[in-house]
């Protein structure tokens, strides 16, 4: 019994954790969406979207899961930053969080799963936030959208070099995570540094934010429908399609991104937040769930393929759902029992103390 009622309690201690301040239900959920939008990314051979026919929406994950999460990444420096729990050298902090994350992403390279890991370019992100941790959320935003405006005039030659299609290109592409190249990628990160200083307590203030936010992606697809991308470098400026780099991309899914982020806060507002509960665990500890699922491939191809690498492959075995289902069940259970994700527990561990000794 005694047993039984100690297990019990920290259930009940780890659903407060969950539900109360200093946490904000909702970007937990949206970080739960942002992984399973990118597990289906990688476990599902996706469509161009097409905004005319619905069996292409499924399309909308492409690109736009991993920009949520670049999203969310500001949001939650913002947060972490700020208030009286916040670390005692934030700049350290986020250097020592980047580190972590590097080398957590290059392990995960190492399994041959073939999909682009976010995690090298996540802890470029992280680094290059540090400048920006101090300035006042009016700069943010300007900075953010002058990077979305003039850095995809920049990467159609920086992207043709010659270089890339080297030995040292190819490695260097992989442990910057150039698939999200951080120099446009830091629009989204500074856009939810600027969103993570807004009033994520106040409804109005949630409700001008999604709206601001899917206008401005209705704009943007809006005008990739009305404008084509043409041939040529300008066509590759102007392209609105998943993972393309495109000012219509950065405006339409970085919109997208921000109206997602604050319609998930509002939804845990009602009584829906105890019904979203298990995606919740999943967006409590991302990392970990995130990194799970590429283990996860890694051992299930070797055993059912015999190799990591063959995408076509392991996609051709339908596993979306186990993998998606077991990480979110996982996550809930681990949630519950145990509290924060091992991952984030370690990545805490290590930053925290080390920034805060190098302030004192």
């Amino acid at each position: 019994m005694a047993a039984a009622a100690a297990v019990a309690d920290r259930v009940v201690g780890n659903l407060r954790r969950l539900d109360g301040p200093p946490r904000i239900p909702g970007l937990d959920l949206a970080r739960g969406l942002a992984v399973i939008g990118m597990l289906a990314a990688h476990l599902f051979t996706l469509p161009e979207i097409d905004w005319t026919d619905p069996v292409t929406w499924g399309g909308i994950v492409g690109g736009r899961s991993s920009i949520l999460f670049a999203t969310l990444a500001g949001v939650s420096i913002s947060i972490v930053t700020a208030g009286p729990r916040a670390p005692r050298a934030p700049g350290r902090w986020l250097a020592w969080r980047a580190l972590v994350l590097w080398v957590i992403g290059i392990a995960l390279i190492l399994t041959g799963v073939p999909v682009y890991v976010i995690l090298p370019a996540y802890a470029i992100l992280f680094a290059a936030a540090i400048p920006f941790v101090r300035v006042r959320t009016a700069t943010l935003w300007v900075w953010a959208v002058a990077v979305a405006l003039i850095v995809p005039w920049l990467l159609p030659p920086i992207e043709a070099a010659p270089f890339w299609d080297t030995a040292p290109g190819e490695a260097v592409f992989l442990l910057t995570g150039w698939a999200y190249p951080a120099p446009l990628w830091l629009a989204f990160l500074l856009a939810g540094m600027a969103v993570g200083r807004l009033d994520l307590a106040r409804a109005g203030v949630l409700w001008v934010t999604a709206g601001a936010g899917l206008v401005t992606a209705a704009v943007a697809e809006t005008l990739a429908v009305v404008v084509p991308a043409p041939d040529g470098y300008l066509g590759q400026v102007w392209r609105a399609s998943g993972h393309s780099g495109g000012i219509l991309e950065v405006w339409g899914s970085g919109g997208f991104a921000i109206a997602i982020i604050a319609l998930c806060v509002l939804l845990c507002r009602t009584i829906l937040r105890a019904v979203v509960l298990p995606i919740r665990t999943l967006g409590a500890m991302p990392l970990t769930a995130y990194s799970a699922q590429i283990v996860v491939w890694a051992v299930w191809a070797l055993i059912a393929l015999g190799t990591t690498s063959d995408l076509f492959g392991f996609r051709a075995l339908n596993l979306f759902w186990p993998m998606t289902l077991g990480i979110i069940a996982a996550c809930f259970a681990w949630a519950l029992l145990l509290g924060r994700g091992p991952l984030e527990r370690l990545v805490d561990t290590v930053s925290r103390p080390r920034a805060d000794r190098l302030a004192r």
